[in-house]
């Protein structure tokens, strides 16, 4: 008996301690699978000074990529996530390197280009494997490129079929697992796209074939890109994008993501996949002058690198999901301005001084009802919620574009969960979230864990946080302590942690 008695407090001892040992990371080490990407365009066009579309494709070459000067070594970016994404080449990696303007009859080769590539040898496949190789060797998931919705002019006697088949063949071979199919005469061609999903399930089951221009394209896309914004006005109009695909579904055999482009926190709240557009050349352009595509005023979205890395190590815990008819949106609106300063957008139409407006949904939801919020207020952030598929939750409040200011105000949101196991996703500011579980939350059965997405740290908030029955309140200053602990020197991004009830 006495044995029994000691082994049973033994028990309870280990028990209990083990309760009181941090876990491991909240963050899986394991790369995500979700078809997240960084893409050169904005790089293109930053070492050019925005110059023109010409010089942009330009300097899509090898030099910039792995080269060691100025503005180059493209391939060093966002060392921490790299294995997450796929490094997309922009327009023109398969045209010869003189042959920039359009149209012109390279365009739609799809073939690593022997002039701007000169390292890579052989066959159009060899070449391309070549590429992904030594992209993969530096840490990426993978490689793709931008695609031209057209076959080139050089091959007049060959059908659309057989010219994809072969391309697409070269890419499976290639290990090329990402095509970002973009502008040119089939771009609004249904048929055409939908051949070459078609092409693409049959001969290479890994490849993604991202789509764009028409919103009923999603419903046979595995990634459907809501396309390029101002970034001034960039959330509105993106949060909009995102609502106007909701209602299609996918049809069976493809994914059917969304993908918001550079948006990474309206990526997490709504369960889309992310197409990373910053990048770390901070500050003007070479010349000098104000980055049109970033400019420093509003967000200053160079200096919010940090979100990219929470948003795409999200998706480690929970991966972007197909239009599937679940979704509520708000009947309430809210309005956004921004008076355009002096070279603040790439949109050469606007002048300074104009005012440029958009609306879109207060609050958004996928999968689970929608936020309650404390009060409506005119400066309230936009609030969007999902429920993944795995039954992790991601709630994030988006900031606002008032005037020439960019406003995060702090609000109080309230969310029902459904699995008091499941890892929920806190991004944006808040002055308090609730999470309201069917049942009891006991703090002295319980602990919780919460943990920056930028990070591997798991710190234990139980006595931070305040538990009434089946709510469990998050205070702002914890979410903003936790959610910015591993913040980059100098980055103003706003908070991104997990919480995790052991």
């Amino acid at each position: 008996m006495r044995y029994k008695l000691i082994a049973l407090i033994y028990c309870i001892a280990t028990v209990a301690f083990a309760q009181q040992v941090p876990p491991e990371s909240l963050v899986p080490d394991t790369p995500s699978n979700a078809p997240d990407y960084f893409c050169t365009w904005n790089l293109q066009g930053y070492v050019v000074n925005y110059e023109n579309s010409d010089v942009t494709r330009g300097v899509m070459t090898e030099k910039y990529v792995f080269g060691k000067g100025n503005y180059q070594n493209w391939i060093e970016c966002f060392p921490t996530i790299r294995k997450d994404l796929y490094f997309v080449m922009d327009d023109s990696w398969d045209i010869p390197k003189d042959a920039n303007k359009v149209p012109n009859e390279y365009l739609g080769l799809a073939e690593l280009n022997k002039e701007r590539f000169p390292s890579f040898y052989g066959n159009a496949m060899e070449r391309l494997k070549q590429f992904t190789d030594q992209v993969k060797s530096k840490g990426w998931k993978g490689a793709g490129g931008w695609i031209c919705a057209q076959k080139s002019e050089m091959y007049p006697d060959v059908s659309e079929t057989d010219y994809w088949t072969e391309r697409i063949k070269a890419a499976d071979a290639a290990g090329f697992d990402y095509w970002k199919v973009d502008w040119g005469n089939n771009s609004r061609n249904k048929e055409w796209r939908k051949m070459l999903t078609e092409i693409g399930k049959k001969h290479a089951p890994r490849l993604y074939i991202e789509h764009a221009m028409k919103n009923e394209f999603i419903e046979f896309s595995d990634v459907f890109r809501t396309y390029d914004v101002e970034n001034v006005m960039a959330q509105p109009v993106t949060i909009q994008r995102v609502c106007d695909l909701l209602p299609y579904k996918a049809n069976d055999g493809v994914k059917g993501i969304i993908n918001c482009e550079d948006e990474s926190y309206i990526a997490v709240g709504l369960g889309c996949a992310i197409g990373v557009m910053r990048h770390p050349f901070a500050g003007a352009l070479p010349d000098g002058t104000p980055d049109i595509t970033f400019p420093e005023a509003g967000r200053n979205i160079k200096k919010r690198l940090d979100e990219v890395v929470r948003g795409v190590r999200w998706h480690r815990i929970a991966e972007p999901f197909a239009v599937d008819g679940s979704f509520v949106i708000d009947s309430v609106r809210l309005h956004d301005y921004w008076i355009l300063g002096d070279r603040e957008t790439w949109n050469k139409s606007r002048k300074k001084g104009a005012k440029m407006t958009a609306d879109a949904p207060a609050r958004v939801s996928r999968g689970m009802a929608l936020p309650e919020i404390s009060g409506f207020g005119e400066d309230n952030p936009f609030v969007l919620a999902s429920k993944y598929p795995n039954g992790a939750v991601a709630v994030a409040t988006i900031g606002r574009a008032l005037g020439r200011e960019y406003v995060s105000k702090e609000i109080s949101v309230t969310v029902q969960i459904e699995n008091k196991d499941a890892p929920i996703g806190l991004f944006g500011c808040f002055k308090e979230v609730t999470l309201i579980f069917p049942s009891e939350i006991n703090g002295k059965k319980q602990i919780i864990y919460a943990q920056d997405l930028a990070g591997d740290i798991p710190v234990d908030i139980t006595r931070q946080v305040v538990f009434k029955g089946n709510r469990l309140t998050i205070p702002g200053n914890v979410i903003r302590q936790i959610g910015l602990m591993n913040a980059s020197e100098g980055d103003c991004s706003d908070p991104g942690l997990v919480i995790k009830i052991m």
